[in-house]
């Protein structure tokens, strides 16, 4: 059962993320209280702690507001999937890009090895669909539409 390990907001662009110990989701875009939350396509990243493990990262450190655990196959769903996480429904809009920035708040030495290094691994893009309740730490995730890239 993959569950929900880490919640985090953005204050601004550029700043570290803070944690939550509850999110609440607005329908159409992001999570309140985020910097991205009237994004309609990017509102929400959700990454799966596997890519933050492998790399040695703490949840957050890849921008993500979502970490779960549980999902090692995260970055396998395809467009139009959606993702039931405590009492909000997100719809992938496909997967996160590395971007060199990612590096630069993380101190690597090498941009262009660690952006290598997140190539499909760096999470999905999501917008939240619906919203009957808040989302905490060790809630449940579900793939509601299990359609899969191959």
């Amino acid at each position: 059962m993959a569950r929900v390990m880490s919640l985090q907001l953005h204050g601004a662009h550029g700043e570290p993320l803070r944690p939550a110990s509850e999110i609440r989701g607005r329908i159409g875009g992001g999570l309140e209280g985020d910097s991205h939350v009237d994004r309609e396509k990017r509102g929400v990243v959700v990454l799966d702690r596997s890519t933050n493990d492998a790399l040695g990262l703490r949840p957050g450190d890849l921008r993500e507001q979502i970490t779960v655990d549980g999902l090692p196959d995260l970055n396998s769903l395809a467009v139009g999937t959606r993702l039931r996480i405590g009492g909000i429904t997100l719809l992938v809009n496909g997967p996160c890009e590395p971007c060199t920035h990612i590096g630069e708040m993380n101190g690597v030495a090498d941009l262009r090895e660690f952006q290598a290094k997140l190539e499909g691994r760096r999470g999905l893009i999501c917008t939240v669909l619906a919203a009957d309740a808040p989302v905490h730490v060790g809630d449940d995730v579900a793939v509601q539409t299990a359609v899969t890239t191959a």
